[in-house]
């Protein structure tokens, strides 16, 4: 008996983005074929609702199901900043900017968080979301350069940066990977994550 494999259409045009996500579902038997186009993103206030609205525009304009990610750094001291702003803020600030806004805080704390939406064409989109805690270092740590990787240390490896704890260990527990794990629950079982 021959069983074919799940494949999905992930839109985006990060080629960091990409890799974890094929990775990641990779565990599960999934594979990611990239689509570099996602039709818009919406300015909300959550990143759920960014991530379900690009999923069903994407959805349309291509005539094919797809899944959009988007994610969020979410920093306590800042009253969430940069959260659904995260891609943009880095784009202009970057990793040194957020460290010269946290100059002299002490309470440190942050929350990664990502929304994994799956849509089908004339149909309401799914999302699944995945967060981790943490905090924001005193300094830029490099690695692998990804976004604010080289400035956010998860409480579950206290003592490396995303950057320095390298591809295959980040993707076992980051945020991106509880959102794509729940995906690929869904699409196996047909059944949400308990």
């Amino acid at each position: 008996m021959v069983t074919s494999q799940i494949e999905i259409n992930f839109a985006s045009n990060n080629v960091d983005k990409i890799a974890e996500a094929t990775n990641i579902l990779r565990q599960f038997s999934i594979k990611v074929n990239p689509v570099d186009f996602k039709v818009r993103e919406i300015q909300a206030s959550n990143i759920e609702e960014i991530a379900a609205d690009s999923a069903k525009a994407t959805a349309e304009f291509a005539g094919k199901s797809v899944v959009v990610e988007d994610a969020g750094l979410f920093i306590s001291s800042l009253m969430g900043f940069p959260g659904p702003y995260s891609s943009f803020v880095y784009q202009t600030i970057g990793c040194g900017g957020i460290l010269k806004l946290m100059r002299g805080i002490h309470k440190r704390t942050a929350v990664f968080r990502s929304a994994v939406s799956y849509c089908e064409p004339h149909h309401e989109p799914r999302v699944f979301t995945g967060e981790l805690e943490g905090k924001i270092s005193l300094t830029e740590r490099h690695g692998r350069k990804f976004g604010y990787d080289p400035i956010f240390i998860p409480d579950v490896t206290p003592s490396k940066t995303f950057s320095e704890m390298g591809l295959l260990e980040k993707d076992q527990v980051s945020h991106r990977f509880k959102a794509f794990k729940k995906l690929a629950f869904w699409f196996l079982t047909g059944k949400e994550e308990p």
